[in-house]
């Protein structure tokens, strides 16, 4: 080899010792490989007919709540640390309840008038007019580091997720490129106040749901294109079982729908980019480790989904915003009085979209 040549070549060997022993040493990730994404029905972007509630005025609403009982009353939690209520008889919005901080995520009603909040930073807490009660921040000795989504009971038991036990809602993106085991289906009695695992190693333990007649609950991980349910009556009580695989996209939260199915909000995580690096550890390693690149590769996420699913897990229409357009990286859906309600990290706006407007023809059928 001419002296040149060699020169060149151990100067590159040198670049990518130096780079290899950079990541090892200051990547913020142990990343494994990830499974293959499902395949992606065909566009309808019926998400672009939507109406946009509140818009300039919500900072990134994750969660949509309608109150049927206060005549479709709209809740939702924004990155001010306020829960924000609009009012069905003029479309006005008022900043409800004050929570404080800025990891504001998951909402569910209480039997008693409270609502139910997912504190990302801070547990699982009840909100109602006599100020803010932490119900939750440990479990087994263990902090709650990612309280996620909640569902009550009937019985009063509150149902709810700690999407990773590594990553704060700060750092969510991690825990993506780790696709490790991290997360955990907890469950709070009020009676006692003690909080006890479900369901642990779960992939990013996502949305919490209960069918009406309450004889599962279901959680979503994220990373694995799925959602598990836990059996909690009948002969099965106590055993896991898949409820729902090959989501096409990343299940966030689920809600029970009027007809006693579920709507599933999907993240959608693919381009050419992320499809590209995300089956090896090592590029996930790299990009994790450098922030101008985990911030283009997050950029690089475009779209927004949902899924109507069955009670035995049958998904029966897909629709979306293929490009992002109106409405992008949709994380609830909540369906009333046949208008669908979407939350999203991406948006200042609650969507609204009318079903009457969404025939059976227009939309992707499949089934898992």
């Amino acid at each position: 080899m001419a002296p040149g040549l060699f020169t060149a070549a151990a100067a590159v060997l040198a670049a990518v010792a130096s780079l290899a022993a950079y990541v090892a040493l200051n990547s913020p990730v142990d990343s494994v490989p990830s499974p293959p994404p499902p395949p992606t029905p065909p566009p309808n972007n019926l998400l672009q007919r939507l109406e946009k509630l509140g818009e300039g005025a919500l900072d990134a609403p994750e969660d949509v709540y309608v109150d049927a009982a206060a005549g479709g009353a709209l809740y939702t939690a924004t990155r001010d640390g306020w829960l924000q209520r609009m009012h069905p008889s003029n479309g006005s919005w008022e900043r409800w309840r004050f929570v404080g901080g800025t990891g504001l995520l998951g909402i569910a009603p209480s039997a008693d008038g409270t609502m139910l909040v997912c504190d990302a930073n801070k547990g699982l807490l009840r909100v109602g007019e006599e100020g803010v009660t932490l119900l939750a921040s440990e479990v087994d000795g263990s902090p709650i580091k990612f309280a996620d989504a909640a569902i009550e009971a009937s019985d009063g038991v509150i149902y709810f997720s700690d999407a990773s036990s590594r990553f704060g809602f700060d750092r969510w993106y991690y825990d993506f490129f780790e696709s490790r085991a991290n997360g955990r289906l907890l469950r709070y009695d009020p009676s006692t106040g003690l909080t006890s695992v479900v369901l642990d190693h779960l992939y990013f333990a996502n949305g919490v749901a209960l069918p009406r007649d309450e004889a599962f609950v279901v959680v979503c991980e994220s990373t694995r294109f799925r959602c598990m349910k836990v059996w909690l009556k009948g002969e099965k009580a106590g055993q896991t079982e898949t409820f729902v695989d090959n989501l096409p996209g990343c299940p966030d939260n689920i809600r029970l729908g009027s007809d006693g199915h579920f709507w599933i909000a999907l993240i959608q995580t693919r381009s050419p980019w992320l499809d590209l690096i995300t089956p090896s550890s090592l590029a996930k390693r790299v990009v994790a480790t450098f922030p101008a690149f985990l911030e283009w590769s997050k950029s690089t996420m475009k779209g927004a989904m949902v899924a109507h699913v069955s009670e035995d897990g049958k998904i029966i229409r897909v629709l979306d915003d293929s490009q992002g357009k109106v409405i992008n990286f949709a994380t609830s859906v909540n369906e009333f009085n046949g208008d669908i309600f979407l939350g999203s990290l991406a948006t200042n706006f609650v969507g609204k979209l009318s079903l009457a407007e969404v025939t059976q023809e227009q939309v992707t059928v499949s089934s898992s």
